[in-house]
């Protein structure tokens, strides 16, 4: 006898979608077959999916919870909203499984780091999560022994940034040098880098510019986080990689059609690697900054122009995009609009509540894109970049038994005061084509006719490892 069987839906299987049913014991998917026909094994519970999408349960690659939100004169800044916050939100937008950030900063090694975001994590998720390793400054040479034996525990993924972002953020960018060491410790261990790219000199002489010409307002912001800085940048941890067999690399937010340019020929070369984009880049620019509270559109690098975002929709498109993440920062609408100047206006975004039903609009809906394609945006693709697949981002025997009813019988409309993540949203207002009706982690209903019934013991760590083909190749 099944626990949960759902029955009726169109599900979007590994091969595609299809009418089908699904069987679920315990955690995992124990059954797939047509419809009806695992009535005969009797279930615990049948869920009703008539008329409805079944997909795997979203997976956001790209989220930061408990992050410290720099204040002017605020000696001690306060923390973005945590994992129990964020993750109640990503299980009613149906997002299931979060990947957030382990910095090694404050004098801790690698494996303190680790430890540290996952007591403030554990006991404190609704959904299931795990850790990107952030490496910040200058790499001490004992750090490189920490990666490795931090791969080899289950955390293969280490961000770097090229830049610093900010002026007043000095001790953020790794010196190439020490990415390139890194990246050989990563070739050897079976990591992959994700890299926040930039040009530092760049950036660093558009703020100096800017200032000097007193244009510093947020909303000139797309000229010191620049198309160029984004070409420079990209090509350099390229070559890099190029020159080092195994190197796998994860292009975190791309934001501009040099970006986008830079991957596509890397992938053509044979590169494994991989794009990323956030649902910001795709649907805003430059141009909404001078809107009224501009700065909910911001995260960092900069929105750009159209002719990026058209770049970015194209390479979402079987291109040099895989994955479409949030860069979460949940915080209070009154810390978002704090920062008024290309310096010190704040980053990230509240989105991790509507994107998958906002990517299904925008490729389903509007752009005619498979299910199978939307899917692997929002879940399957992250998966099996990150080292997650098949346990997460399918619906296939064996699989986690994370399981979302996409709802396109009825639109609806975003209302920040309807969500569960910030007291404003970016995308107020906007008609969604569908929305989740039944989210599922690991066999246990989670959110259900807008309630939520899952609690926040639920969440479980998720050791990975990134697969040697994805390593070897542009495999997805």
């Amino acid at each position: 006898m099944l626990d949960i069987v759902v029955s009726g839906g169109l599900v979007v299987l590994p091969s595609g979608p299809e009418p089908a049913d699904i069987g679920i014991a315990g955690e995992q998917i124990a059954a797939i077959g047509g419809p009806g026909s695992l009535a005969a094994l009797g279930a615990g519970r049948v869920v009703d999916a008539s008329d409805q999408i079944v997909i795997p349960g979203g997976i956001d690659p790209h989220v930061h919870c408990n992050w410290p939100m720099p204040s002017p004169g605020v000696a001690q800044p306060p923390l973005t909203e945590p994992a129990s916050r964020v993750s109640e939100a990503a299980l009613f937008g149906g997002t299931t499984t979060t990947i957030d950030f382990a910095p090694v900063e404050g004098g801790m090694n690698v494996q303190q780091a680790i430890e540290h975001r996952q007591r403030q994590w554990a006991g404190q998720c609704y959904g299931d999560y795990a850790f990107h390793t952030m490496l910040l400054g200058k790499i001490a040479p004992d750090i490189l022994g920490q990666v490795a034996e931090a791969v080899q525990a289950g955390h293969p993924s280490v961000k770097m940034f090229t830049t610093d972002i900010t002026p007043s953020r000095k001790g953020r960018m790794v010196d190439h040098g020490d990415i390139w060491e890194v990246l050989q410790v990563l070739a050897k261990e079976g990591g992959i880098a994700a890299i926040h790219a930039e040009d530092n000199d760049i950036v660093m002489h558009m703020y100096e510019k800017l200032m000097r010409e007193q244009r510093t307002g947020f909303e000139n912001m797309a000229e010191v986080h620049n198309t160029l800085s984004e070409d420079l940048s990209f090509n350099r941890v390229i070559r890099l990689a190029y020159n080092i067999e195994g190197a796998a690399l994860y292009m975190m937010h791309t934001s501009a059609a040099t970006g986008v340019r830079a991957i596509a020929n890397a992938r053509a070369n044979g590169v494994p690697i991989y794009g990323e984009t956030l649902h910001q880049y795709l649907l805003y620019t430059s141009e909404d900054y001078k809107k009224p509270n501009g700065q909910i559109y911001h995260t960092y690098p900069s929105l750009k122009f159209p002719e990026d975002q058209a770049a970015l929709w194209a390479a979402t498109d079987h291109g040099a995009i895989q994955t479409v993440a949030t860069d979460e920062i949940c915080c209070p609408l009154r810390l978002k609009l704090q920062g008024r100047r290309i310096d010190d206006t704040t980053g990230g975004n509240a989105g991790v509540e509507p994107r998958v039903s906002l990517i299904y609009t925008e490729t389903v809906e509007k752009r005619g894109y498979g299910l199978a394609d939307f899917v692997g945006l929002i879940s399957t693709n992250a998966a099996k970049i990150m080292g997650l697949y098949p346990r997460k981002g399918a619906l296939a025997v064996g699989s986690d038994a994370d399981i979302v009813l996409l709802d396109a019988r009825k639109r609806h409309i975003v209302r920040a005061a309807e969500m569960h993540e910030a007291d404003y949203s970016p995308w107020e207002g906007r008609d969604l084509a569908a929305w989740p009706s039944l989210t599922m982690l690991r066999g246990k209903i989670v959110v259900e006719g807008g309630a939520l019934k899952g609690a926040l013991t639920d969440g479980k760590f998720l050791p990975r490892k990134v697969p040697a083909d994805i390593r070897s190749r542009p495999a997805v």
